[in-house]
């Protein structure tokens, strides 16, 4: 036998196996990480339990108010529901029918307006993509004195589109966020291959045969995610809304849950903490139901 033979090593040896160590400015670094990853994690659901906690306190006061009660009782959800002066489901009504028909129009006027930019050329196209976009960089607030002259006076000509009115709002709703919406559906629109219109086109469609029935069901995860934006983001606002509406039973549900804490901070933090509780469910539901088309017009829309 040889000594090369001799030498060599059986192919399954069972002496351990060298194992990379990581370095320890590595191992410290991972453990920052995780430990800041903990501290966003509690610091984001730190007012979600507080606010948990209050709704289900049965004294309902911000004074008494825990961050784990002792006591758990469904009277504020049950205050919010039967009290004459604070009609919450009012307010929930009223907050669903401005969101609803504002995520619509803002689909349908976005919607066509992509088209248009995306798949037209027409003099003007460029420069109206760069109005859109500079009319974004000025903030909203800039324009409440003027919304509330014009929709004062337009109320004494139209009062069901003056202010103290729902459809006064969605109005001014819908225009608000049409740049943004446009831009976003653009970017989706330009991903759809054009040879599908000229296609449409040679078998004699117009331009409007081929945005309902070819364009549309194709760009439908970008149209599910702009109306989910508009929902969210009208459901949320409250400083146009408390400006506009002036009634009770005209309030959406941020306004009147800030005329609770108005009326007694103390006294109705509990129903206050219910009312966001519940507040919270029609956007979940929304959520939970197009999760995927939310995130695929998102993530295809961007990457455009």
């Amino acid at each position: 036998m040889s000594a090369t033979t001799l030498s060599r090593k059986p192919a399954h040896s069972d002496a351990p196996q060298d194992r990379r160590r990581k370095p320890r400015r590595v191992i410290i670094g991972d453990i920052a990480l995780h430990a800041g990853v903990l501290v966003a994690i509690l610091w984001a659901i730190f007012p979600l339990v507080y606010i948990l906690s209050a709704a289900l306190n049965p004294s309902g006061t911000l004074d008494t108010s825990q961050l784990l009660p002792s006591q758990f009782s469904m009277k504020n959800f049950s205050f919010l529901f039967h009290t004459p002066n604070w009609d919450f489901p009012r307010w929930l009504l009223n907050s669903l029918i401005v969101c609803f028909v504002n995520a619509f129009i803002a689909v349908f006027i976005g919607a066509a307006a992509a088209f248009a930019f995306s798949r037209l050329r027409f003099r003007g196209r460029r420069a109206g993509l760069a109005t859109l976009l500079l009319l974004q960089m000025f903030p909203s607030t800039l324009a409440f004195v003027a919304l509330y002259v014009t929709f004062s006076r337009i109320g004494d000509v139209v009062p069901s589109l003056g202010l103290n009115s729902l459809w006064g709002l969605i109005l001014v709703y819908s225009g608000g966020a049409m740049g943004a919406n446009v831009w976003l559906l653009k970017g989706y629109f330009d991903t759809v291959p054009k040879e599908l219109d000229e296609a449409a086109i040679v078998d004699g469609a117009s331009h409007a045969r081929t945005y309902f029935t070819i364009v549309l069901p194709l760009v439908a995860p970008i149209l599910v995610t702009v109306f989910m934006l508009s929902f969210i983001g009208t459901f949320s606002e409250f400083l146009l809304a408390g400006l506009f509406l002036q009634d009770n039973n005209k309030w959406t549900v941020a306004v009147g849950l800030y005329g609770l804490l108005q009326a007694d901070r103390n006294k109705y933090f509990g129903p206050f903490a219910a009312g966001a509780l519940l507040s919270t469910i029609p956007v979940m539901l929304l959520y939970f139901a197009f999760q995927k088309q939310l995130t695929g017009g998102l993530t295809s829309g961007s990457v455009k």
